[in-house]
């Protein structure tokens, strides 16, 4: 069992495979995008020209999401791979190294969220499929 199936299996009690992966590389991509474009406006709104961690519109539930995520991690050790994950999307401006250095735990509280919004709208869900992934992705993009 690879981490990323370990890490959704304590997560949800999901059992991903390989076609997960993608959908979830996708899923992490675009929030993480979408996230670092609404910093970015922050940023230049604030007439600075290199995105810092307050910029980040990062709710109470993502941070504590990134907390639960931080515990687990520590169990897994799922964040070396989250830093290889999140592609970094071009953007006007440049993140500051401690923003950079956030990402990996961003991506570990939007994938514990994740992964606990399947069992939210389908709670006996074991193993998610393209619709689940769909509904999932909505929810997420009206929220963030």
């Amino acid at each position: 069992m690879t981490r990323f199936e370990r890490f959704f299996r304590i997560a949800a009690g999901l059992d991903m495979d390989k076609n997960d992966v993608k959908r979830y590389g996708d899923f992490v991509n675009n929030k993480v995008y979408d996230l670092l474009l609404m910093a970015q406006a922050t940023a230049k709104a604030n007439v600075r020209d290199v995105i810092e961690p307050w910029d980040l519109p990062i709710t109470k539930g993502l941070q504590e999401s990134i907390h639960h995520f931080r515990d687990l991690d520590e169990e897994i050790e799922l964040r070396p791979i989250l830093e290889q994950i999140a592609a970094r999307p071009p953007l006007d401006l440049a993140l500051s190294d401690d923003t950079a250095a956030r990402l990996p735990l961003i991506v570990g509280g939007l994938s514990l969220a994740l992964a606990r919004a399947f069992t939210i709208i389908e709670p006996e869900l074991k193993n998610p499929g393209p619709s689940e992934w769909e509904r999932v992705s909505r929810i997420f993009d009206l929220l963030l």
